[in-house]
């Protein structure tokens, strides 16, 4: 009989759960590290919320344990790479929690509209200040959104019955599925300057980090507010503060912070801010929700090895790993290239196996190279819910598989159609070595690093000197430098591996050379599989 230690506070409900599956549960959800290590090494499972650190060294003692279940979303309590290497499945509930966090987006939009904090404030003083606190009605005011993933999409629906005007910008949603959800699509700049009401529900990721600063809180329409209930570090902090302070924004209500626990914060005494302590998930319903979720999750795996939202395994057989291993790793670079260079929303994801590839089990390498598209917009995104976060999103998505080779003996190919244009991503193995062979219909041959340059230019000649003292003006070391073109003097793709991230302004400083049309910094760090 599998056991499970459940170290953190899950609902009865939960343990209901693992009983029904006939599996042996123990509570103790006061344990130190000390003690945690102790009585690790004899349980097949760990159920946790955020409150146990799972380190290294507690995984070292975990000698029997196959699987850490979190009941929610994040799992920086965890060290996910140790439980990796230990061949320890990590799942969590990423959708658990969508319905309370879209209610505190509605309650804080409200009470911000309305005063409600301060009008609190001074009725409990025996003051009588109906004066001072006179609001603003949500009635036909225009709620720009920054992303319409699921959580956004509730809000949307929520906002609507409140005969609000729902006005979104987000890359990834696709023209159909805006009018499904009843949404107008904007681009970025013209959401900011019609919006009364901003709010975020996108993940913090380096194309998301102070989407909300200096330059786009200038463009907003003045006397507009920002509700952030999503991640900390998405909206600048200090330049909120001194947008507010000078009467352009005239209110925010924020849940989440860029350093939590946030015991200061530049935010922290205005009185047009209502802060509340990361409250979104905070009910009763929704730890209920992720409490059961989990421990079905658990509970199947254990009994019959069913994977769900694991975050890092592939649904593979021990006999499959070894053959497809390397594809693997081909099929994420794949994805993160075309992710990383595909700027609107995505509506067809077409996917071709040829050659030898297309005798393997090529499902998994889906998944990985659909999660390796998605990853460097969405967070939460893994091998295992990729296609099904696709499917929401309305992306067609096919698959197909060609036996007979073409001009390599193994091939996957990647065409990504989106509202604009069509973007074409090949690749190879070298032995086991992955290789980017097309990008964009241009032949290139590319082995891709961590840090890469992605340039599409024109054929002329004079471009390589002067990148390469650009970036040596800038002390980029270039470690490898691939190029491809279409025709003597055509367009043109460069794939310029360097040794460490390169700033935006020498991004900006390379996009001034004539030939040059774009210039894009792309990552590479492995984490889907």
């Amino acid at each position: 009989m599998p056991k499970v230690l459940i170290s953190d506070k899950l609902s009865a409900e939960s343990v209901k759960v693992f009983e029904k599956y006939g599996i042996d549960v123990e509570i103790n959800t006061n344990l130190s590290e000390k003690n945690l290590n102790n009585k690790i090494g004899s349980f097949d499972g760990l159920a946790i919320r955020s409150s146990t650190q799972v380190t290294k060294k507690t995984l070292e003692y975990a000698n029997n344990l196959k699987i850490i279940g979190r009941a929610g979303i994040g799992v920086d309590n965890i060290d996910l790479d140790m439980a990796t290497q230990k061949g320890i499945i990590v799942m969590n509930t990423p959708f658990g929690n969508s319905i309370t966090t879209a209610e505190h987006t509605i309650a804080l939009m409200m009470a911000l509209s309305r005063n409600i904090p301060l009008a609190n404030t001074s009725t409990h003083e025996g003051k009588w200040e109906k004066s001072l606190f006179t609001g603003t009605e949500l009635y036909s005011k225009v709620l720009g959104m920054i992303g319409c993933g699921n959580i956004g999409s509730i809000v949307a629906d929520r906002a609507q019955g409140l005969k609000m005007q729902v006005k979104v910008y987000d890359p990834f949603l696709t023209d159909d599925r805006a009018k499904e959800i009843g949404v107008q699509k904007l681009n970025f700049d013209e959401l900011l300057k019609v919006s009364d009401f901003l709010t975020l529900h996108v993940p913090l990721t380096n194309s998301t980090k102070n989407i909300i600063n200096s330059n786009s809180l200038r463009k907003m329409k003045k006397g507009s507010k920002i509700i952030n209930c999503a991640r900390g570090g998405l909206v600048n902090e200090n330049d909120l503060a001194k947008y507010i302070k000078k009467g352009h924004i005239s209110g925010a209500a924020f849940d989440v912070f860029s350093k939590e626990p946030a015991i200061d914060n530049p935010l922290f005494g205005l009185k047009e801010v209502v802060l509340t302590p990361h409250l979104g998930a905070s009910t009763t319903e929704a730890q209920e929700n992720v409490s059961v979720q989990i421990a079905e999750q658990m509970s199947q795996y254990l009994i019959s090895g069913a994977v769900s939202n694991a975050l890092n395994i592939p649904s593979v057989t021990a006999e499959e790993v070894p053959k497809l291993k390397p594809y693997m790793k081909l099929a994420e670079q794949i994805g993160k290239l075309a992710g990383q260079i595909t700027e609107t929303s995505i509506k067809k994801i077409k996917i071709e196996f040829i050659g030898q590839v297309a005798f393997l089990n090529t499902k998994p390498l889906a998944s990985v190279l659909i999660a390796g598209l998605l990853a460097p917009s969405l967070e939460a995104v893994n091998m295992v819910n990729a296609a099904v976060i696709a499917k929401s999103r309305n992306m067609e998505l096919t698959t197909s598989i060609r036996e007979k080779s073409g001009d390599y003996i193994t091939e996957i190919n990647l065409l990504v159609e989106t509202e604009r244009r069509k973007r074409e991503v090949a690749g190879t193995l070298y032995g086991e070595q992955p290789r980017i062979v097309r990008v964009m219909g241009t032949r290139i041959e590319a082995e891709l690093g961590k840090n890469m340059l992605f340039i599409t230019n024109e054929d002329k000649p004079g471009l390589i000197g002067e990148l390469g003292t650009i970036l040596a003006n800038s002390q980029i070391n270039i470690a490898t430098f691939h190029l491809g073109r279409t025709k003597i003097g055509g367009d043109a793709i460069a794939l310029i591996e360097v040794d460490e991230p390169v700033s935006q302004k020498t991004i900006s400083a390379l996009e001034t050379i004539s030939q040059v049309k774009s210039v894009k910094s792309l990552t590479f760090e492995p984490n889907i599989i």
